[in-house]
């Protein structure tokens, strides 16, 4: 349970001993983020999050970020208009030096005057960044123009003059003024004893830190929108990226939970009124969502979505119909009370990582004012009814104060007047009668459930049966949480695929939850929320599969409805249609995401036969040719229970997935096809490069190798040489964006596959910045290859390999993510029982062992996207 304490210099304490895992998160929250900045201060909040990592009176430059690796830990941040949080996540026998490293950068940053110029570098790389990502642009137009006095009108991160104008003094004054206890609130969870964390935080953040609080910031109050506004601009974007917005309350106003509500209601999730109607049956969006965001003065509910510019007229006509509906009608009670159970299995669901549970503590004492607003929010969600539902949607969804934004791709027929004529017009219409929305047909149950006689398994152990049919399940059970996670895994994917039907399994994925014989595309959704769970299939470079996470307590019925859509996907010829053209719009706005062109073009030119040159989402020409008949017979031919490994880890017991297993997967289909032949590529036999032209703020480039398969043993020691050059402590980071203010984002990825994948870095930087960046790039790439590796540093990336592994399984679909591929691709478990213990005897020649053998710049692939 949650607890609360204040220390006598004023900070706030709150804590909960969670034993699942044996980790510790720590977070300090800041309470002051953008919108406390003067206007001479902005994007100030933002710089702090940086440079608190840049070293402490007892802390160098990196050796925050090399401490916190080095003992298997991940350290970040993150701004807010309203907060600035710190946060670490450590192996809890580490607990306490984690957390004295976020106590000495909270305490006593040294704020060096060199290396605030080179982060003031890095700051505006971060800012070039954002200015080629399309959602930035349109969030940011929505917020300058919902807000004409508060600060929530400027970006949290600030532009390129303001921060450029940041002096050392000016830094400190923002520091000493907001970085002090009474404004502080730390928040703790994890495996740790309350008695131990009273001792550790008195020692490192008790007395007198000489910075009294001078109390908060007086922000600019925003008049009350009187009237609509509209900013409509045409943006080298691919689709449309449109908002509708209202003014509404902020976080601890009364309103709130309804509003929550109703954002669930309208959109989110595949059962929500905007999805199911705009972009499901209407085709007339890629994607649509509402929310209600309520920070600490008053917020916006949004409806956002993206979509071609030739059905922006219809999308917006019926999405002010379905937003009329909620002020006018009232919502079906069994609706409500789906949405009431989403909300409440949200706090489950947080509860899985210490993370997560840190978070939740965060936000409710330093946003809400203290850890009893979760309880009042709660009890608020549960007595809700359709009436206040109406009430607040009156009372907000207000046509007359909407305020309209949108970035239209060049030469789009439409305007501010159209937008305002088509809000004039449909929001005076007397709304329709909502459609009858119907509740699904309960999952058929089969025969009584035959449940054996295995022995329950302990916490942990993961028990292994193979079906009749050939099928592999693989069963873990863990009570830390009431949830469980389902995996299930073929081999195929990608790798399955040619240039004709390029994109086959991604359409594949996202079909296979459109409907079966017992279940239309609806009925599915309906489902899934009223087991307040998620189901989805993927299409991946080795496999294909289905994923699924839901409450314990609706275990049988999930199951049933997983082996379903699983085993029975039919494949309707409008769905399909509908994903197959959502997925050809993907396609089309690639390159609003310039890295991942850069990542398909070094894909195309490493590889030149093998299908991992293919892009996951497929192109045009392959798309438009594929239907029904093509899915369902891949499905037939790779899908079959014979093929299949499922895991099932949570809270659950295994004598019961093994018996829904037999009932569900027992029996073979009798038309399982063997793999085709894919024949492996060697390296490239000389330097190979291509160059993508794209008018972005960044260059993207990626320079790459032919790497190793998934079953190689030099798979561990390549990850550790990835480790090494990556993450804050890595080479690449330290050499390239800490010291050379080069990038804001670069990174070394080692991705395996069944054949050979590839090891590669990539860096996103200026255009200027190219030719010293590619030279440092190559720098450290030679250097990691013919020099020794210090022991220090290898042990760093080790445990740093091994502390982020455990973190990462917290959660009970890594773990049977990892359990089913590991399994699929003839791993067994050795890596999900191992891993530790092969990368602890990883040595460093195994290490330059594995980059003299891949670091070949006369093999080597360098690809280039930008201006």
């Amino acid at each position: 349970m949650a607890q609360r304490y204040t220390l006598s210099n004023g900070l706030t304490v709150v804590f909960e001993e969670q034993h699942a895992a044996r980790v510790a998160a720590f977070q300090v929250w800041v309470k002051a983020g953008s919108a406390d900045e003067r206007p001479d201060q902005a994007g100030l909040a933002h710089l702090h999050e940086h440079m608190l990592f840049k070293g402490t009176a007892r802390r160098g430059p990196g050796e925050v970020a090399r401490d916190v690796e080095a003992h298997g830990g991940e350290i970040n941040a993150w701004t807010s208009f309203d907060q600035t949080v710190y946060h670490i996540v450590i192996a809890s026998q580490f607990a306490r030096m984690g957390l004295d490293i976020l106590g000495d950068a909270i305490r006593s940053s040294a704020f060096d005057a060199e290396e605030l110029a080179r982060e003031i570098e890095v700051v505006c790389e971060e800012i070039k960044r954002s200015q080629d990502t399309p959602a930035r642009r349109a969030s940011r137009d929505l917020f300058a123009t919902a807000y004409q006095e508060h600060p929530y009108r400027f970006p949290v991160i600030g532009t390129a003059e303001s921060v450029r104008s940041f002096s050392r003094d000016k830094v400190l004054e923002f520091y000493r003024r907001h970085y002090t206890p009474k404004n502080l609130v730390l928040s703790a969870a994890g495996d740790f004893t309350e008695a131990e964390l009273r001792q550790w935080v008195e020692e490192l953040f008790g007395g007198d830190w000489g910075r009294p609080y001078e109390g908060g910031v007086s922000r600019a109050r925003e008049p009350e929108v009187a009237r609509r506004r509209v900013l409509l601009r045409p943006d080298e974007v691919k689709e449309v990226y449109f908002n509708l917005a209202f003014p509404i309350p902020q976080a601890d106003h009364p309103d709130v939970p309804a509003l929550d509500a109703l954002a669930m209601l309208a959109g989110q999730g595949e059962a929500s009124r905007l999805v199911l109607e705009i972009k499901r049956k209407r085709s007339l969006v890629n994607d649509i969502h509402a929310y209600a965001y309520t920070p600490r003065d008053p917020g916006l509910f949004s409806a956002s979505f993206t979509l071609p510019p030739a059905k922006l007229t219809q999308a917006l006509e019926e999405t002010v119909r379905v937003l009329s509906t909620l002020r006018t009608s009232l919502v079906p009670a069994e609706e409500l009370a789906t949405v009431k159970a989403l909300i409440e299995a949200e706090a489950v669901y947080q509860r899985e990582t210490v993370q997560g549970l840190a978070r939740k503590m965060g936000h409710y004492q330093s946003s809400m004012g203290d850890l009893e607003a979760e309880a009042r929010y709660y009890e608020a969600i549960a007595r809700l009814t359709p009436e206040r539902i109406r009430e607040v949607a009156e009372r907000y969804l207000r046509f007359d104060r909407t305020i309209v934004t949108g970035l239209l791709p060049p030469g789009t027929p439409f305007g501010a007047e159209q937008a305002e004529e088509i809000l004039d017009r449909v929001s005076r219409e007397t709304p329709a009668a909502p459609a009858e929305r119907r509740a699904p047909r309960a999952v058929p149950g089969g025969p009584a459930l035959q449940v054996g006689r295995t022995a329950p398994a302990s916490p942990g152990k993961i028990v292994e049966e193979r079906l009749p049919s050939g099928a592999r399940i693989l069963v873990r059970e863990e009570r830390a949480v009431p949830l469980f996670a389902m995996r299930a895994a073929f081999e195929g994917g990608l790798r399955y695929e040619t240039q004709e039907n390029n994109g086959l399994t991604t359409l594949l994925g996202r079909s296979l939850t459109r409907g079966t014989p017992s279940h239309d595309a609806e009925e599915i959704s309906h489902l899934i929320d009223s087991f307040a769970g998620s189901l989805s299939g993927q299409g991946g470079r080795n496999s294909v599969g289905l994923r699924g996470e839901f409450l314990s307590r609706h275990f049988q019925d999930a199951f049933r409805l997983f082996a379903d859509c699983l085993l029975h996907p039919s494949f309707p010829e409008a769905e399909v249609a509908r994903e197959r053209a959502l997925l050809l719009q993907d396609i089309l706005t690639r390159e609003d995401k310039p890295s991942g062109v850069a990542f398909d073009l070094f894909g195309r030119t490493l590889f030149h036969t093998h299908p991992y040159r293919l892009s996951s989402l497929g192109e045009q020409a392959s798309v438009e040719k594929l239907g029904p008949d093509a899915l369902r017979a891949y499905h037939a031919a790779y899908m079959d229970p014979s093929q299949l490994t499922l895991t099932v880890v949570g809270d659950v017991r295994t004598d019961e997935v093994l018996a829904l297993a037999h009932e569900a997967f027992g029996a073979s289909r009798g038309r399982a096809a063997p793999p085709p032949e894919v024949r492996p590529e060697p390296p490239p036999e000389s330097p190979r490069s291509a160059k993508k032209q794209l008018a972005r703020a960044q260059s993207h480039l990626v320079l790459g190798f032919q790497g190793v398969r998934v079953n190689d043993p030099r798979r561990h020691p390549l990850e550790v040489l990835s480790t090494l050059l990556s993450g804050q402590g890595g080479r690449l980071f330290v050499e390239l964006r800490d010291k050379r203010s080069m990038a804001y984002s670069v990174s070394s990825f080692s991705i395996e596959g069944v054949d050979p994948g590839y090891f590669a870095v990539y860096m996103g930087t200026s255009p200027e910045k190219v030719e010293a960046a590619l030279a440092g790039i190559r720098e450290e790439l030679a250097r990691v290859r013919d020099e020794p590796i210090p022991e220090a540093e290898l042990a760093r990336a080790k445990q740093h390999l091994i502390g982020t592994h455990e973190i990462g399984l917290q959660r009970n679909g890594a773990r049977a993510a990892l359990l089913a591929l590991d399994a699929c691709y003839g791993l067994g478990q050795e890596n999900f029982l191992h891993y530790a213990e092969r990368v602890a005897a990883v040595t460093a020649e195994d290490v330059r062992a594995v980059a003299r053998q891949l670091i070949d710049f006369e093999r080597g692939v360098l690809v280039h996207v930008g201006p």
